[in-house]
C-alpha cells in the first residue's frame, strides 16, 4: 500500500510555518556525537529516513543513541576508537550520505564491516568515495563501482590511513566530508582541494569539537587529534531544502504570503534564496542570527511575477538538490531558463533531469532536458493529471507544489517517500491553506 497526494488549485498559501531539522546537519550530528568523548545532546534532529539510516548503522556499531519523534536525539560517545565491529552488513537504508560517510569513517577502523542498502542506493556512484579512500591505504572494495562497499580493517601492527592530498574531481559536500572522517585516523594531516564551494557543515561541527581544521577559499586542511573530541549540544536549524518547496510554492501560487521561521542561511546552502530572487520573487530574509555555529534566519515570501534567468557555474553546487524544485518555479516565469553544470541531478535517488522533465512535462510544462541540466520554457499554463513520485522524496514534493498551479486535479503517485527529508510535507502545507488531500492506493 503506497500514499497518494491529491491537490487542487490553490488560492493563495498564508501564515507561517516551520519545517523539519537539517537533513545534512542531523546525518552528522549523530556520525560525529559517536565518535565523541561524552554525550551529546541535539534538539530538532530530523527524524526522517535517511537520517535514521545513519543512527541505525551507528547503533550497529554499539553507540547508544536516544531519539523520539519530537527530534531530540541523545548520543552516547564512545570516543574515536570506541566503535565495535556489527554482527551484521550494515544496512544504509535509501541514504547515500550514509553510505558515503561512513565509508570514511570505518575505512579508519581496525574491524571489518560491509555498506549496504536498498537497490536504488545501490544503483549509485561510489568510486568518487572508494578511490580517494584506497589512495589513503584503506582496504575498501566497491561492487564494480557502486555498492555494497567492503572494508577490511586495519590489523593491529600494520600501517593505518596516510594522509592525502587530494584534489576533487567534483564539488561534493559528501566526498569532502568521507575524506575529513578519514583523517581523523590518518597518520597525518590531510588537504582537500575542491573545486568549487560545497557545504561545510562538517568542518563547523569538527571545528566546534576541538578537531584541528583550516579552512581556506579552497581547500580543507584536518590534522589527526592527539585527543579525542569534545562533546556538544546543538539546535539543528530548518533544512533550506524543505523550505526551498515552501519558498517556490509562496512565489509561483497567486494571493499567497508565508513565513518560514528558523530556517539555516549557511551561504553554502543559499543558493536556491539567491536563484529565486534573481528571478523577481519577493523573499525577505528578516531575524538573522547564529545557533549552533550556523547562520538562522526567518524567510519571508509572497507572490511575484517571475522572469526566466540562466544558472551555472559555481552556483550550482550551493543547489544542487534544489534544482528540480526551482523548474517548476521556471514554468511559471516568462522567458526560457536554464540549467547548466548540474549533471550530479543525473546520478541522485534517481536521474532528477531525467524524471523532472518527464513528470513536469505530463503537466503541461515545456521541459528540453540538456546533458547537465534544463532549459525551461515559460510561463506555460499547467494541467492536472496522475504523475509518479519514481520514489524519489524531492520530485514527489515538487510535483505537489506544480499542482497547486495546475488546473484540475493532480494525483502525485508513491508520496510516502516524502518522510525520508521531510516528515509532515502534507500537513504543512495543509495548514498554510493548500487544497491538497492524502490517499490511500
Amino acid at each position: 500500500m503506497s500514499l497518494c497526494i491529491q491537490t487542487s488549485p490553490c488560492s493563495g498559501l498564508r501564515g507561517s510555518c516551520v519545517v523539519p531539522g537539517d537533513k545534512s546537519i542531523s546525518h552528522r550530528a549523530a556520525i560525529l556525537g559517536s565518535i565523541a568523548d561524552g554525550i551529546s545532546r541535539v534538539s530538532n534532529f530530523l527524524p526522517g529516513a535517511d537520517c535514521l539510516a545513519t543512527v541505525a548503522v551507528m547503533r550497529s556499531l554499539d553507540v547508544a543513541i536516544e531519539v523520539n519523534t519530537d527530534g531530540d536525539l541523545v548520543v552516547h560517545g564512545v570516543g574515536l576508537h570506541g566503535l565495535r565491529a556489527p554482527s551484521a552488513p550494515l544496512d544504509c537504508a535509501n541514504s547515500g550520505t550514509t553510505m558515503r560517510l561512513m565509508a570514511g569513517l570505518l575505512s579508519g577502523q581496525e574491524f571489518s564491516s560491509q555498506l549496504t542498502g536498498t537497490p536504488q542506493l545501490l544503483g549509485r556512484p561510489m568510486s568518487r568515495v572508494v578511490n580517494p579512500l584506497f589512495k589513503m591505504g584503506a582496504h575498501i572494495e566497491s561492487t564494480e563501482g557502486k555498492g555494497p562497499l567492503s572494508i577490511q580493517g586495519i590489523e593491529p601492527g600494520n600501517p593505518g590511513l596516510k594522509g592525502i592530498r587530494y584534489a576533487m574531481p567534483v564539488a561534493s559536500a559528501q566526498l569532502k566530508s568521507c575524506l575529513l572522517l578519514a583523517g581523523l585516523y590518518a597518520d597525518g594531516p590531510s588537504t582537500i582541494l575542491e573545486i568549487g564551494p560545497s557545504r561545510d557543515h562538517t568542518e563547523r561541527m569538527l571545528s566546534a569539537m576541538g578537531a584541528s581544521i583550516v579552512r581556506d577559499t579552497d581547500r580543507v586542511v584536518i590534522t589527526p587529534p592527539d585527543a579525542g573530541l569534545a562533546p556538544f549540544n546543538m539546535a539543528v536549524p530548518g533544512d533550506m531544502s524543505s523550505a526551498a518547496f515552501l519558498l517556490t510554492a509562496g512565489a509561483i501560487v497567486p494571493g499567497s504570503e508565508i513565513t518560514i521561521g528558523n530556517v539555516g542561511v549557511n551561504p553554502t546552502r543559499f543558493g536556491i534564496v539567491s536563484a529565486l530572487n534573481q528571478m523577481g520573487a519577493a523573499i525577505d530574509i528578516t531575524n538573522p542570527r547564529d545557533v549552533g555555529g550556523e547562520p538562522v534566519a526567518d524567510l519571508r515570501v509572497g507572490h511575484s511575477t517571475l522572469s526566466s534567468a540562466t544558472f551555472g557555474g559555481d552556483s550550482i553546487v550551493a543547489m544542487i538538490d534544489e534544482l528540480p524544485v526551482l523548474a517548476v518555479a521556471a514554468t511559471q516565469a516568462h522567458g526560457t531558463t536554464v540549467i547548466r553544470d548540474a549533471r550530479e541531478l543525473r546520478v541522485k535517488e534517481t536521474d532528477r533531469i531525467a524524471c523532472t522533465a518527464a513528470e513536469l512535462n505530463r503537466l503541461g510544462a515545456r521541459i528540453t532536458p540538456l546533458e547537465d541540466g534544463m532549459a525551461i520554457e515559460g510561463p506555460t499554463p499547467l494541467r492536472g493529471t496522475e504523475v509518479k513520485s519514481h520514489g524519489d522524496h524531492r520530485l514527489a514534493m515538487l510535483l505537489t507544489i506544480a499542482g497547486l498551479v495546475a488546473t484540475g486535479r493532480t494525483n502525485v503517485q508513491k508520496t510516502e517517500v516524502t518522510a525520508d527529508s521531510f516528515p509532515g510535507f502534507e500537513a504543512c502545507l495543509t495548514d498554510l491553506g493548500a487544497p491538497i488531500q492524502v490517499v490511500r492506493t
